[in-house]
């Protein structure tokens, strides 16, 4: 829902604290030093592909631009990353993974382990089975969204096999529904030991393609609020009394009533059963469909064998979710149950989790004060990004649909424009999805109706240059091409454009401007209602411009292709 800050935007460019990836890791390992870190490109630089839409036509440099940021994560910021996988969702090239290895190794990082190839169990299995160097660098095979099946030339290779994303479903309680059960039967259908889940946190604008698919909601860093939504809890099910290292138990997990159970161990003596009793329509993913099952209230036994026969007592933590009343429990710590000669029963109702643990860890942390309330983005919004050590590379609530927009110091000007928004991507990258021809960044309430952007712009790119600001937007994503407003563009032959779409196909106005390349000028749009009017420094150049869809979205500004260009004096009424 969103573009990344590459670590080298250009050849010869190298920056290893854009972006908010390197806070995050940080973070999360302060909060855990054993939480494993893995790589994944989704996009490359267009530098990479020499103009080509594709990474693999020169895999050394492909290899080189990996590893510099995996070199990166620990030079600057003492991260090791623990996994590296090869392009998202899209195809593999056995000879740029084994040049891979290769590279690692070369630089010292033979403990970094290879995933592939994060779309589906084929081909990449089979064509581990049929070549053997590929079979020996590959460490981990990872699908997405598996269904919790696998096939039999996956399970053949004898490699890790991880759902290596997964869930990314609207985080209420049926998404804690959809959770809880694939982290259990991802591991009793497929056999895979690693479940992640596509996103973390939401925090993105919701009416973005997957708004609040992320296991928690914090999407209002001008308020401060944040909801730690019901699958946090159904993680810490699982995560609060395992860490990574830890075994399954090869049982069969599968409860005769409907459900599941795994059976976890460190292999010290200590035991974790994790149990999920989730119905069909409480349950579903976003992703793939579910075919019909049937869960029934449950008494069900449970026999401990070998060293764990002399278990006496198991921690209790349980979550009901209710659909009835709303009023779901979740995390909630019981009285422990005795286990007599290896041996205990439970009753199981519809839609519980439960774990059972021989650890006293574990923790309901309830924060001591509340999030601030909810509130909207402020409806009179300025930025003059006039910030000399910015924490971060990217202003404040500017989201980038295409292109990147970073803070810029304009060592040159006189003072007025010393400290600017810059969009820096000047080649159309190797993309995921089809990312726009045009850069966007999107900013605001996406319930807005009436507004005046203005914005001050600079076009750096002579004669084909072009630069927009944008209201009533109303996409992004990976919808970005098809994104319609209200936009006000200007170009640096001396003409401006009034469209109805981020493409500029629907014109609604067109005319002569005076702009001109490598100057500073004030664009204003004024929305109101069913017609829009512009100026240009101050002065109107164009009025009367009938709009009709659509009635509302966010503000944005952005450039007409993948050109360097700057934005000053932002405000948004």
């Amino acid at each position: 829902d969103g573009t990344e800050p590459s670590h080298m935007h250009y050849e010869n460019d190298e920056n290893y604290f854009r972006g908010y990836e390197w806070w995050l890791m940080k973070e999360a390992k302060k909060r855990n030093p054993k939480i494993k870190l893995i790589g994944l490109p989704w996009a490359f630089p267009g530098w990479i592909g020499k103009g080509e839409n594709w990474p693999y036509d020169y895999p050394d440099i492909t290899a080189y631009y990996i590893v510099s940021w995996i070199l990166g994560a620990k030079q600057y910021h003492d991260l090791d990353i623990d996994y590296i996988g090869i392009w998202n969702e899209r195809a593999f090239s056995s000879k740029y993974i084994k040049l891979l290895r290769y590279t690692l190794d070369k630089h010292g990082l033979e403990q970094v382990r290879i995933i592939a190839s994060d779309r589906l169990w084929e081909p990449i299995s089979f064509v581990m089975m049929t070549d053997s160097e590929l079979h020996g660098v590959v460490d981990v095979i990872g699908a997405h969204y598996p269904g919790t099946e696998t096939v039999q030339n996956a399970l053949l290779t004898g490699k890790k096999l991880w759902s290596s994303e997964d869930y990314s479903t609207f985080n209420d309680d049926v998404g804690a529904g959809c959770w809880a059960r694939i982290l259990n039967q991802n591991y009793v259908n497929g056999n895979m030991t690693s479940t992640i889940a596509w996103n973390l946190v939401a925090s993105y604008y919701e009416e973005l393609p997957f708004g609040r698919c992320g296991l928690m909601t914090a999407q209002e860093p001008w308020s401060g609020h944040y909801k730690v939504e019901s699958p946090i809890w159904i993680t810490a099910h699982t995560t609060q009394f395992t860490q990574p290292g830890w075994s399954y138990l090869q049982v069969d997990g599968h409860l005769e009533g409907g459900g599941s159970f795994v059976a976890l161990t460190d292999g010290l003596g200590n035991l974790t059963i994790i149990i999920e009793t989730m119905s069909h329509n409480h349950s579903k993913c976003i992703r793939p469909p579910l075919p019909n099952f049937s869960v029934i209230p449950q008494r069900a036994t449970f026999y401990l064998r070998g060293s764990f026969y002399m278990v006496e007592i198991l921690q209790v933590w349980h979550s009901r979710l209710d659909f009835k009343s709303g009023r779901s429990s979740l995390f909630q710590q019981l009285h422990p149950v005795n286990v007599w000669k290896g041996r205990f029963s439970l009753d199981l109702n519809v839609d519980e989790v439960y774990t059972l643990t021989t650890l006293q860890t574990g923790r309901k942390c309830g924060f001591p004060e509340p999030p601030p309330p909810p509130q909207p983005f402020p409806s009179n919004y300025k930025d003059d990004f006039n910030i000399r050590n910015p924490p971060f590379s990217e202003a404040p609530n500017f989201a980038d649909q295409t292109g990147v927009f970073e803070y810029f110091v304009n060592a040159s000007d006189p003072g007025d424009h010393v400290f600017t928004l810059r969009q820096v991507v000047v080649q159309r990258p190797i993309t995921w999805v089809s990312d726009a021809d045009q850069t966007i960044s999107v900013i605001g309430n996406f319930k807005w109706v009436n507004m005046t952007v203005t914005c001050d712009i600079y076009i750096e790119k002579p004669r084909d240059g072009g630069v927009f600001i944008a209201g009533r937007v109303d996409n992004g994503g990976i919808y970005v091409r098809q994104t319609k407003g209200v936009f006000f563009w200007v170009f640096a032959d001396g003409t401006y454009r009034v469209t109805g779409d981020l493409a500029g196909k629907q014109i609604l106005m067109k005319g002569l401007s005076g702009v001109r390349d490598n100057a500073w000028h004030t664009l204003t749009l004024n929305i109101q209602g069913s017609s829009a009017s512009g100026l240009l420094n101050g002065y109107p150049l164009w009025e009367n411009v009938t709009v009709s869809k659509p009635s509302n979205g966010w503000a944005a500004l952005g450039t007409r292709s993948f050109e360097f260009a700057q934005f000053d004096n932002f405000h948004i009424e």
